[in-house]
């Protein structure tokens, strides 16, 4: 039987704003199917999302969503977790949204392991703003503040959340809907931060720009660029170069949660006590 996912839709937005090809879509439906295998209810539910064609992703979906400004949807999602400590919250930022300008609020909301649900669209541009170079544009790449090739040192957004503290990290691509949708399930019923790195294509501000103007050619292109965690762990230092492992590749279900750690705070100061932890 078909999946309805019209059951999840704001249907009177269709058909989004995203490009032909937009990978945005591929990641708005796997994390419709991982809430519909959880069984959740919509009610409880609440998508918060930035500036940025990831932006968009919430004004598709038929829940509580917040749209905030540009860099700040950790700030907002953590407030809206505090208040609502059983609701299920899911944060949608882009790489430039998530890692640049809103980078220090996604460091600190991994420290405070607050149950979030954070998900990167990593595209490797500022796409909606015509191509100018994000954090994780790789280097030679051509970009309109790069038009020289791009000379700043790439990052793997993976390994700051860890070194952050996130207890729930994982990473896959567009290429594995099905692969996507059960580390959303994974991560979505983790208690705790969790972090999501998912490579998709822009293949219109970033492909064009360097010689992957088809979807398809971009999404080889990121193929080319990831190896499962099982394989990776496997190579050398030396093959490691210039590939990124997907998987879950980090979940600690011994990490203390934020709102947990908050109540305490809340019992101690009705009680005019210190903190016990």
């Amino acid at each position: 039987m078909a999946f309805n996912y019209d059951k999840y839709l704001r249907t009177d937005k269709m058909p989004t704003l995203w490009c032909w090809g937009c990978g945005d879509g591929v990641i708005l439906k796997s994390i419709i199917r991982a809430i519909d295998k959880l069984g959740w209810d919509m009610n409880d539910v609440c998508i918060v999302s930035g500036i940025g064609c990831s932006g968009r992703l919430s004004s598709y979906v038929n829940c509580n969503t917040v749209h905030t400004t540009h860099g700040r949807t950790i700030a907002y999602a953590t407030g809206i977790k505090l208040a609502n400590p059983d609701k299920h919250v899911i944060v949608v930022t882009g790489d430039g949204d998530g890692l640049a300008i809103g980078g220090n609020h996604t460091i600190h909301g991994c420290r405070r392991n607050i149950d979030l649900n954070h998900v990167v669209i990593n595209n490797f541009i500022y796409g909606l703003t015509n191509s100018q170079t994000s954090p994780t544009t790789p280097q030679g790449m051509w970009t309109v503040t790069a038009q020289y090739g791009n000379v700043d040192p790439t990052f793997d957004a993976c390994k700051l959340a860890e070194g952050a503290g996130a207890s729930f990290i994982a990473r896959e691509s567009v290429l594995d809907p099905k692969k996507l949708e059960k580390i959303f399930v994974d991560g979505f019923t983790h208690k705790g931060y969790s972090f999501f790195d998912i490579f998709s294509n822009c293949h219109i501000n970033l492909g064009r720009k360097n010689k992957m103007g088809e979807a398809a050619q971009c999404l080889n292109w990121i193929d080319s660029r990831t190896v499962s965690k099982r394989k990776y762990d496997a190579m050398s230092e030396e093959e490691r170069k210039g590939l990124f492992p997907t998987g879950v590749l980090k979940k600690d279900e011994e990490a203390a949660e934020y709102c947990e750690l908050y109540d305490k705070v809340i019992e101690a100061a009705q009680n005019k006590t210190k903190v016990q932890l």
